[in-house]
């Protein structure tokens, strides 16, 4: 019978949030600037040395008892209880920067762990919302507002899924296009993608954009409140923090983006359409660390070959693109160009089954 060995270990998923608080926390008590770094060492250097140190996992779930293990309500608490988890961290650190006294540099710091961590959240909010029951949903669009993503889910769902790994996908870098680049297409291109796809969905129900079905504004007017309730609590400075905050958020998700389909190109038919996405049209990651700290995310590949998939069933493929290392790591490698480059074209070009996306 099968038995998943990860079940428990799944909690760092779910705690890793709190980790943010931790730099705070100990300046505080010991006043050594330093300590705040240590929210930042643990994303881009523990969790990579801890990829690098454990065995790769390449282990399934077998068929037979994917249906048994996507209903056990044990791993949608997991996802619930890291939404608490996101806004504990969340306010503590935006209380801290509107009542200690940091000195210029430190405020950066710790405006740039609240914006890694709130990264999390986007995580959270894209297992969220790929569930088909209106709680997960609703709990994706609470999961988003507090960095004013709303749209992202619409976008993701119903844009990026479906045009992945084509040019026409502005989530999808193309080969020898740096991250930078990436950004400023990637990041309006999903905005309006996910406004159109939105507003068609309303006119065909004969419904304006400002409908109170449009399920972009749910989460907006969440974010909304949020900020009348950082306002009234934190006052002025609580909402400019805030404000810094979310671009830091959404770079998050353009390191994700960019490494997950890099220079991968689905192939047109003659008809004009292009294949259906296969597994080997996402860089994949079976790092055992990383994986266990953003619900297998890094199992991109099945994940959109099969998006209905929850986290716990994510298979492993064989004979896909595989990243040498997580997403952490990952992540530092593409903010240096040269260096992603050089480390990822010979991987591309030697991957078999695609062609490059330039």
């Amino acid at each position: 019978m099968y038995k998943d060995k990860k079940k428990y270990l799944w909690l760092m998923s779910s705690v890793l949030p709190l980790v943010g608080t931790v730099g705070v926390l100990l300046f505080v008590q010991l006043n050594h600037a330093w300590l705040l770094l240590l929210p930042l060492v643990f994303i881009y250097v523990v969790i990579p040395l801890m990829d690098y140190l454990l065995p790769n996992d390449p282990s399934n779930p077998t068929e037979s008892v994917v249906p048994d293990l996507e209903k056990q309500a044990y791993y949608s608490w997991i996802l619930y209880l890291m939404l608490p988890a996101h806004f504990v961290s969340f306010f503590y650190l935006l209380w801290a920067l509107c009542h200690i006294d940091f000195n210029l540099w430190q405020q950066a710091v710790v405006l740039l762990t609240m914006g890694v961590f709130g990264g999390l959240a986007v995580n959270l909010g894209h297992e969220l919302g790929h569930k088909k029951n209106q709680l997960d949903k609703n709990l994706a669009k609470l999961a988003l507002a507090s960095s004013a993503y709303g749209h992202f889910n619409i976008e993701h769902n119903a844009g990026h899924h479906r045009e992945v790994a084509t040019p026409e996908d502005t989530a999808s870098a193309k080969m020898n296009e740096h991250i930078y680049r990436f950004f400023w297409r990637e990041w309006p291109g999903g905005l309006k993608r996910a406004w159109r796809i939105e507003r068609q969905r309303l006119a065909r129900k004969g419904l304006p954009w400002w409908s109170k079905s449009n399920q972009i504004l749910h989460s907006y007017a969440l974010t909304l409140l949020m900020v009348l309730m950082v306002f009234a609590l934190l006052g002025g400075m609580g909402v400019v923090f805030w404000l810094l905050h979310m671009p830091l958020v959404w770079w998050q998700l353009t390191s994700a983006n960019y490494i997950e389909h890099y220079g991968l190109l689905r192939q047109k038919k003659d008809n004009g359409q292009y294949e259906k996405c296969q597994p080997h049209h996402s860089w994949n990651s079976n790092h055992l660390f990383s994986n266990l700290v953003l619900f297998h995310l890094q199992r991109h590949s099945d994940h959109h070959a099969n998006p209905s998939r929850s986290y716990q069933s994510l298979r492993h493929f064989d004979d896909v693109p595989q990243l040498p290392t997580g997403y952490m790591g990952m992540f530092v490698l593409a903010y240096v160009p040269p260096l992603w480059f050089k480390v990822m074209n010979p991987k591309l070009k030697a991957s078999a089954g695609s062609l490059i996306n330039q």
